[in-house]
């Protein structure tokens, strides 16, 4: 780590292990037995051999023999090697048959190149020899993954072979000391914190040019900077990319400049994922509560209710959501205790962000209500908002269990006033018995339910000597129940 700087050094490396070398081709084409006339043509695939045509009673389905496939190399320096596919197949010759079809599919690009063999017609007298063709020219990539079918001409019905290979990729040594390709991988990189920026440098030895790019890695990596091309045999070899922000899907993608060359990737802040929890809107106007992630995730989100400071975070029912893009809850009410739980691979996270001062929340207070023995409870809010009580006796398990539902009445408009613990005006009360209020174990619980997402404000273990107490005052006394244990939903 350098001085005054947070600086990471990491290389890509792939890890070379031994193996035999890939043989080497100097000329690709195509080799027939003697005694054959065979002809080769290069498509990108023939729409017309694409329709099958029922073989003749004589074809047995067992003409096409056998398919093999290896890879081959060639060199040419010094701009390195590239990689053949080379195919073997094996037929037992026919009269109906003009030739062979050998395709190679990219599983990655669907891209298609073909080969066809052409036997001429005075080569029909050796129907019923086994013929041997190898094509050697079929130009592929590092690490692709390639499906190769091989078929008669004219395409005869049910006569068809068919396999899947994979190229090496560079952790081949053959491979990595002689393709391009891979030469990306001797890059380094150092991630500096402090100035939010990637140096990315060419190794000491010359070579190809190369791109760097950063890209957020989602279905594929989208562009977050535009490619800077790095000239191999320039003096000075390092390049800086700035970023804005610290993703854990924010990759770094190297790639050398030759035609389809493999790209390298690698995702410096793979575990940075503070961001990603933060992500987190409120819409005024709709009163709805979005997180959107910038990275793609797994996992489920929820509303919660967290009692307290330190408590564990209740799920509200019928709010958990599957954790892919954007979640939205509708209508929801910004009390401080409304939180987001989030669970995923990478654990448990709750964010609460209501907390801050400027989201305006309504507020409960208990005082002595008009009526001789019994206490109202009021609410008061910025704006208009419907409340409803419950009480609750709080026992062992938490949150306390509860009975006696009560709505509020709204207080009429020409009489709103000013109560004595908030700024905001009373908008609702409901009176209580004082007798079950001030019962031992017993809380008052208010709701707003003008919405579709609210959590509850609480009194608990009121002591009926105070001219009034609001939920924060209760706290500050110490009075306000804690919640022991394992907690079920609110």
């Amino acid at each position: 780590m350098l001085a005054g700087h947070a600086v990471a050094l990491l290389c890509l490396t792939w890890g070379a292990y031994q193996s035999l070398a890939i043989p080497r081709v100097t000329e690709c084409g195509l080799s027939c037995p003697q005694g054959f006339a065979c002809k080769s043509l290069v498509s990108r695939g023939n729409i017309f051999n694409s329709f099958c045509q029922q073989p003749p009673a004589s074809m047995p389905r067992s003409v096409l023999g056998a398919l093999g496939l290896s890879t081959a190399m060639k060199c040419s320096p010094p701009d390195g090697c590239s990689l053949l596919l080379r195919v073997n197949a094996s037929l037992t010759f026919h009269e109906s048959l003009q030739g062979l079809e050998v395709c190679s599919t990219s599983l990655d690009t669907q891209e298609t190149q073909c080969q066809t063999v052409q036997v001429p017609r005075a080569s029909h007298r050796q129907a019923g020899q086994q013929l041997q063709v190898r094509f050697d020219c079929f130009k592929v990539g590092v690490a692709q993954s390639l499906y190769v079918t091989l078929r008669t001409v004219p395409h005869f019905c049910g006569v068809q072979l068919g396999q899947q290979y994979h190229t090496e990729d560079c952790r081949e040594e053959d491979v990595g000391k002689n393709v391009p390709d891979c030469f990306a991988q001797k890059l380094s990189y150092w991630v500096d914190r402090s100035r939010k920026v990637i140096l990315v440098q060419v190794p000491e030895s010359g070579g190809p040019d190369y791109y760097v790019r950063l890209c957020l890695k989602r279905f594929i990596c989208e562009d977050a900077g535009a490619p800077v091309r790095v000239i191999g045999n320039r003096v000075s070899r390092r390049v800086s990319l700035p970023y804005s922000q610290e993703l854990s899907c924010l990759c770094l993608e190297v790639w050398s400049a030759t035609p389809d060359a493999v790209r390298i990737q690698t995702c410096p802040f793979k575990n940075d994922t503070e961001s990603l929890w933060d992500a987190i809107r409120y819409h005024p106007g709709s009163q709805a509560l979005s997180w959107e992630p910038a990275c793609p995730m797994r996992g489920r989100v929820s509303l919660c209710w967290q009692p307290g400071p330190g408590a564990h975070c209740l799920e509200l029912k019928h709010s958990g959501r599957p954790a892919r893009g954007r979640v939205q809850y509708p209508l929801v009410d910004t009390q401080p205790q409304l939180c987001l739980k989030f669970s995923t691979s990478l654990g448990f996270q709750v964010r609460c962000p209501f907390k801050q001062p400027r989201f305006p929340a309504w507020k409960m207070a208990v005082q002595p209500a008009p009526a001789p023995g019994r206490l109202r409870v009021a609410f008061f809010s910025s704006g208009p908002a419907r409340f409803q009580v419950r009480l609750c006796h709080q026992g062992k398990t938490w949150p306390p269990a509860c009975r006696r539902l009560l709505q509020a009445t709204p207080v009429p408009a020409a009489s709103v006033s000013q109560g004595d613990s908030a700024e905001d005006p009373a908008v609702a009360f409901v009176d209580i018995p004082g007798d079950e209020a001030c019962a031992p174990s017993t809380c008052i619980q208010g709701r707003r339910t003008d919405v579709q997402f609210s959590v509850p404000q609480q009194l608990c273990n009121l002591q009926c000597g105070w001219r009034g107490h609001t939920a924060q005052e209760v706290e500050d006394r110490g009075a306000t129940a804690s919640a022991p244990g394992q907690a079920s939903e609110p």
